[in-house]
């Protein structure tokens, strides 16, 4: 069967927004595959083996938290039985939250993939506790699911070096998810979308991240790409149409000058756990 897609899993109902919940043990294996539009925080008390995001492989050696992000491909290969617990947030529990410092928290922890706590057993207890409050779906649930969590997301944020820089920028946040929803090698294409100027939008990606506009799109195109080179059956060809090249040697040329090689030769050389 050819791939054309990668493949997306659901593992949150349509009427939910957040899901919390003991990690399955029948999730030991499983094959590569991106979220359906929600972000993934996997907690791990017990359990050994790797789990991969995109081309990078990590092992499991407890404690530890792992982020995944909707649009990273990800999975495991868990080799003894794993205790620990799972939380499923979509963008509507962050619109609607009461307490918006979680939004803040949640950003703050986005740019995190691996993070290694110590052994803390008020992390395992807050999991529990927010785990519990959601399954009950009390009175006030709502207030003391965001309460746990916030105090969850502050206990896991003293084991990493928290970013004071980010911010709910809107024009950030409405460049990332127009990224999200449309890849184009066009600056002017973004700053048009966002009602600003390529200038502006130069000056915030040189302000946040250092870099140019264009070549924060272009991380954005070559990981996007990868990705699609190694979990589908896409060729090159689709590949640059995907993202609006209209001249194949053109995307090849774009890929090679970023990455130092071809995509065919990326393709030929990457290992796919």
């Amino acid at each position: 069967m050819i791939r054309t897609k990668i493949r997306t899993y659901t593992k949150i109902s349509a009427l939910a927004d957040i899901k919390i919940e003991p990690f399955d043990v029948n999730k030991r294996y499983t094959k590569p595959h991106r979220h359906n539009k929600y972000m993934e925080l996997v907690f791990f008390s017990a359990g050994s083996g790797m789990h991969y995001m995109d081309e990078t492989g990590y092992p499991i050696a407890p404690p530890v938290i792992f982020i995944i992000k909707k649009d990273e491909v990800h999975h495991w290969e868990i080799d003894t039985i794993p205790e620990g617990f799972v939380i499923i947030i979509k963008e509507g529990f962050l619109e609607k939250t009461l307490d918006k410092h979680i939004n803040l928290q949640l950003k703050q922890l986005t740019n995190m993939r691996v993070i290694h706590p110590e052994q803390d057993p008020s992390i395992q207890s807050l999991f529990e506790i927010a785990s519990k409050e959601i399954k009950e779906n009390c009175t006030g649930r709502d207030i003391l699911v965001e309460g746990v969590l916030k105090a969850l997301f502050s206990k896991i944020l003293t084991y990493v070096k928290v970013d004071e820089t980010v911010s709910t920028n809107n024009l950030e946040e409405r460049f990332d998810e127009l990224l999200a929803r449309k890849l184009k090698n066009d600056v002017a294409y973004y700053a048009e979308k966002l009602n600003t100027t390529a200038q502006n939008l130069n000056a915030l990606c040189k302000r946040k991240h250092e870099k140019t506009a264009s070549t924060v799109i272009a991380d954005h195109i070559l990981k996007e790409t990868k990705r699609l080179l190694l979990y589908t059956d896409l060729s090159v060809t689709e590949i640059a149409y995907k993202f609006d090249f209209t001249d194949v040697s053109h995307f090849v040329k774009y890929f090679k000058r970023h990455e130092g090689q071809t995509p065919l030769q990326f393709k030929k050389v990457a290992i796919v756990p």
